[in-house]
């Protein structure tokens, strides 16, 4: 099977290393791929990722057979389509069914629609009316939402009136992202990721992740794209896993497909465990990053086979078995990330790191004259297997450390919450 994955994070790193792994796999290409993308399939760095054309000619001309969509702005922007109007299978969800993440509205909607526990919510597209509703509501913490896509940034907790109606304002540099502003009522719980398999019938849920937004240690700074996680994240018991299955996700895709939309690929649902119960904080219509980090590495299916099974719609009679070992990955950021940052630093001891077990993810990274240098906000996940939580942390903490680059940022805490 001829593959083409379309990214070049540490999301489609942790992707690429898992489906070089399938007995299945014939020619592996990658656009624009990575220096460790680089190390399984063949990079084609001059097109873009938002070239629908070209990306389709691509496929055509390499005779592939599965297209996997690694980031959510191909998705949104009909890549699906395109390539399923030109006879070629996409693992990940069309259009329409991708505005589950492209439009925050659509999504809140068809949860209050479909009676999905999400958080109480206003949509506004007056940034005036929207601190109206904040002044006259003036209950705090309160979240303000970009309805569009924001790279993950477009989501600010305010906790008083003075950070809201900043907040509200600051949707503005967002772009077209902020035209539209959701306002929803603070939920106060227990964050988790389960990220699930889905050919539009059947769903295959992973086992749950817990990602870190915040950029520093106790959840403190602006919120980033992921500064680590872990899996198997203990908050999701037995029993809150099978009430995520049965109260979200099955509902959610009935709902899609009630609604005409038969979603296929990966949804992502971002939870808060309040009391109890799960309900959604987001939709993602992609893998998460960096929780596919962590549960890419404890799976021991063959993932290019499950994808493939999802989008040619016959996941029906697909399992996925689980390594009861737990994994972290550690982000290491470029200091200044989320804001502003310096890019073309040297990066070294990935090597050494390797040699003590460790799995590197290139977030952020290109060769500049043969170096390996930084190239991003997000530069590298460094990620641990091992029997215990406790002994991966400590193990992923050491690999960490012996990785360099000037004005290198990472967080201390990753998986302290669990531990």
């Amino acid at each position: 099977m001829n593959v083409l994955l379309i990214g070049g994070g540490g999301r489609e790193h942790a992707l690429a290393w898992k489906i070089s792994q399938s007995p299945l796999l014939g020619k592996f290409f990658a656009i624009p791929g990575s220096p460790g993308i680089a190390n399984f399939a063949e990079c084609v760095e001059n097109i873009s990722i938002n070239d629908n054309a070209a990306l389709v000619n691509f496929a055509k001309a390499n005779a592939i057979n599965l297209v996997v969509i690694g980031p959510e702005d191909p998705l949104v922007n009909g890549l699906a389509d395109e390539l399923d109007a030109a006879g070629i299978k996409a693992f990940g969800p069309k259009k329409v069914a991708a505005q589950i993440e492209g439009s925050k509205i659509f999504a809140k909607r068809l949860m209050k629609k479909y009676n999905i526990p999400t958080a109480d919510f206003e949509v506004f597209d007056n940034p005036d009316d929207a601190k109206i509703f904040i002044q006259e509501k003036n209950i705090f913490p309160i979240v303000i939402k970009a309805d569009g896509l924001a790279a993950g940034k477009g989501v600010i907790v305010a906790q008083n009136l003075d950070e809201a109606l900043n907040a509200v304002d600051e949707m503005k540099t967002f772009g077209s992202a902020g035209n539209k502003i959701v306002v929803e009522e603070f939920m106060d719980g227990e964050e988790a990721s389960v990220l699930a398999l889905t050919d539009g019938e059947k769903i295959l849920p992973f086992i749950a992740a817990q990602d870190h937004k915040r950029v520093f240690d106790g959840d403190k700074g602006l919120n980033t794209g992921g500064m680590g996680a872990y899996a198997p994240a203990p908050v999701v018991d037995e029993n809150i896993a099978a009430q995520v299955e049965e109260k979200i996700l099955k509902p959610t895709i009935a709902a899609l497909k009630a609604e005409g939309i038969i979603y296929r690929g990966c949804l992502y649902a971002g939870l808060m465990i309040v009391n109890g119960e799960p309900k959604v904080v987001e939709f993602n219509c992609r893998f998460g990053d960096p929780e596919t980090q962590v549960v890419l590495p404890l799976m021991e299916s063959d993932l290019l086979e499950l994808m493939d099974a999802c989008a040619a719609g016959n996941l029906a009679d697909k399992k996925i078995s689980w390594s009861n070992q737990s994994a972290v990955c550690v982000i290491m950021a470029s200091g200044g990330y989320p804001k502003a940052y310096k890019k073309n630093l040297p990066i070294d001891g990935i090597a050494k790191a390797k040699t003590l077990g460790a799995t590197i993810f290139h977030a952020g990274t290109k060769l500049l004259n043969g170096e390996l240098v930084t190239s991003g906000g997000r530069v590298l996940g460094v990620t641990i297997t091992a029997p215990t939580l406790r002994e991966a942390v400590d193990k992923v903490y050491r690999c960490v450390e012996v990785i360099h680059f000037d004005d290198v940022h990472y967080r201390r805490d990753i998986a302290a919450r669990a531990l």
